[in-house]
């Protein structure tokens, strides 16, 4: 917080918009943000916060007593899908779930079909079909640790929050189902001892010049959690970068490179995006680093660039990530809601803020690095809130921060570390509740008492887990040796299960002469030529599907640039392009997992007195595009190998 003008204590909020250039949210006095809460809907699952509240034994912590949350044959595991998911997804994610099944043994629960999701479903209707109520977890109705696999838009953040209150509950989604294979394959390492880290935890806290909401996260959010661990924790090395030396190049260092932790522990601007803008899909949540200089002399310069921030798309693919936790205090930093949920503190009608609900970027890309990616990320959907930690008249309120990250130095599950914001929320729900009660009939309050309340209540809901809340850091023990991160490798996810087109075409053969009825009405002769249509539609079907599976074999994807894309001319026979645009990225990818890939490089000259050196680099940003090509040749693909096999299978049905 600090003073203007007129001496009016100003409340700061984090976030950047990334196509301006100015805060997400300006400045606001506590008088003006009061006027918006007083007007707040209490949270739906109030009574649940309060039945939550009230329950001054903590021991359990979210599981009911008497059982370890860090032994999986006790707390459980489960898995929630949509109800109308692609089984796809649970295929690629089968070498996870046979884990988890053998480790939670009858504590497995996986709800899908009818058991799964169901639209609009909130989440006490969604548990009392399965048997259970409010209290603690009890992993004897249903488990403990709860996974949801899906996009916030197929099963909502909303009940994600609801269910966090009493179970530990993480969520992933992927754009394809080499992601989720990849993520499977990197807990499964991970959980069965392939992974040895270092007792190594860091924690990156970002200053830039003129900007009150980054120093105050940096001054007293980071700053006081290292020293804190650093004296607390004897047998781990905790490392900070801080203010200059929490710069971009840094980052990428910490996220992958040859600094990367087994835990990380982030603060800084997230970025955000207007609806529309190119970038926001991807590039929401990003980490704005210290490259960037401020508010005041970025004033009038318009977008920001890549240049000052970190996405999921500036991950290298050499990255070694396997293993890590990162905790992200940023905007957005874990995902993005469809409407802005604080929208009336920039006094406007709730309005969407999205084209839908979605991860963020950063996320998902550490999750599902094919080389090997992160257990888990926790961090923010929508934005993040100064008041979480630093409150008017008392100072420093680390407490929930530390407790969380010493527990998951103690090895702990990151479900049940989490457990310490979850008791935040509930107190600060409770508490809140009553003071607007009160207001509600002409109580005196305090507008930033108020305000604070409101925006640790709204901060403490959102901190959500992407990844398993099962997952925890795979360190050594004090007196062990600790390993390098090994590189993991997973088998390509085909697009169809093995079928002959042969099969398929007999499958398509004409079935045998029917008995004749004894009166036909005219109809036979209609319904042979009928059947004769559908066969002849059905086996140039089948010819197209062979084809389609045949050309799954020598997949390509070419990419080129060109200075003038007005001269580029195009052969639409050959399917190839002039002479004027220059080939710069190839990857064939073949159906037994066979690759080639032709990786793009380019010059770098620098000048060391009378010297001049000229080394080759990857040029990484033309080849992350190139790789989200990749992955959106073979989801298309996939979509389209799917669909034609479905129309088959849909006509086969109408022949016999």
């Amino acid at each position: 917080m600090a003073n203007n003008a007129t001496n009016e204590e100003l409340l700061y909020f984090n976030g950047v918009n990334g196509a301006t250039g100015e805060y997400g949210l300006p400045p606001m006095t506590g008088e003006e943000l009061s006027k918006f809460i007083q007007g707040e809907a209490p949270p739906e699952n109030l009574a649940e916060l309060k039945f939550r509240h009230q329950q001054q034994d903590r021991r359990h912590l979210g599981v009911k007593e008497g059982v370890d949350p860090k032994n999986l044959a006790e707390a459980g595991w489960g898995v929630i899908f949509a109800h109308d998911a692609d089984l796809a997804v649970k295929e690629a994610l089968s070498e996870l779930l046979d884990l988890r099944r053998e480790q939670a043994g009858p504590y497995f629960k996986t709800y899908e079909g009818p058991d799964g999701y169901r639209p609009n479903e909130p989440k006490p209707k969604f548990l009392a079909r399965h048997g259970a109520g409010p209290g603690p977890a009890d992993p004897e109705k249903v488990p403990y640790y709860l996974l949801i696999v899906g996009s916030p838009e197929a099963i909502p953040y909303r009940f994600q929050y609801q269910l966090d209150v009493q179970y530990a509950v993480g969520r992933i989604h992927f754009e394809t189902l080499q992601e989720y294979a990849n993520y499977a394959r990197s807990v499964v390492q991970v959980e069965t001892g392939a992974v040895k880290l270092p007792r190594q935890a860091s924690f990156f806290g970002v200053a830039n010049p003129d900007d009150k909401a980054t120093n105050l996260s940096t001054e007293h959010l980071v700053q006081p959690l290292s020293k804190k661990l650093k004296k607390g924790q004897s047998d781990w090395k905790v490392s900070a970068f801080l203010k200059d030396k929490a710069t971009k190049a840094r980052l990428g260092r910490l996220l992958g490179g040859d600094q990367t932790p087994a835990l990380l522990f982030t603060a800084s601007h997230g970025m955000e995006f207007p609806l529309g803008d190119k970038r926001q899909i991807s590039h929401q949540g990003a980490l704005l680093c210290q490259d960037w200089p401020g508010p005041n002399e970025w004033r009038g310069q318009g977008p920001i660039t890549q240049d000052f921030y970190f996405a999921g798309d500036d991950l290298t693919g050499e990255a070694s990530l396997l293993g890590l936790l990162t905790f992200h205090f940023a905007c957005y930093g874990a995902g993005t809601p469809l409407n802005d949920e604080f929208s009336k503190q920039a006094f406007k009608e709730r309005e969407a803020i999205a084209p839908h609900p979605f991860v963020a970027g950063l996320p998902t890309k550490l999750l599902s690095h094919p080389r090997g990616g992160a257990l888990a990320v926790v961090g923010h959907v929508e934005r993040a809130w100064g008041y979480s930690f630093l409150w008017p008249d008392a100072g420093e309120q680390t407490t929930v921060f530390e407790s969380t990250l010493e527990r998951l130095l103690d090895g702990h599950p990151v479900g049940s570390a989490i457990e310490y914001f979850n008791e935040r929320y509930a107190e600060l729900a409770a508490d809140l509740s009553v003071l607007l009660e009160d207001i509600e009939y002409n109580a005196s309050f305090d507008p930033y008492n108020l305000a604070g309340m409101w925006t640790a209540n709204n901060d403490a809901r959102s901190y959500v887990i992407i990844g398993d809340p099962a997952a925890r850091l795979p360190v050594a023990e004090p007196d062990e040796a600790p390993s390098e991160r090994p590189v993991i490798e997973v088998k390509p996810v085909a697009a169809l299960s093995s079928i002959p087109p042969q099969a398929v075409a007999d499958a398509l053969a004409p079935p045998a002469a029917p008995i004749e009825a004894e009166v036909e009405f005219g109809l036979r002769e209609v319904g042979a030529d009928i059947a004769s249509s559908l066969r002849t539609v059905s086996r140039k079907l089948v010819d197209i599907l062979t084809t389609a599976i045949d050309d799954l074999t020598s997949q390509e994807v070419l990419t080129y640039t060109s200075e003038d894309l007005k001269k580029v001319s195009y052969d639409s026979k050959t399917h190839k392009l002039g002479d004027e645009a220059r080939l710069q990225a190839m990857t064939r990818i073949a159906l037994d997992g066979d690759l080639l890939i032709l990786i793009p490089e380019r010059k770098r000259t620098a000048q060391e007195g009378d010297e001049t050196h000229t080394e080759i680099e990857i040029d990484e940003r033309l080849w992350a595009i190139h790789r989200e090509m990749v992955d959106l040749a073979q989801a298309n693909k996939i979509a389209f190998v799917k669909a034609l096999a479905e129309t088959v299978g849909t006509l086969l049905q109408a022949l016999r």
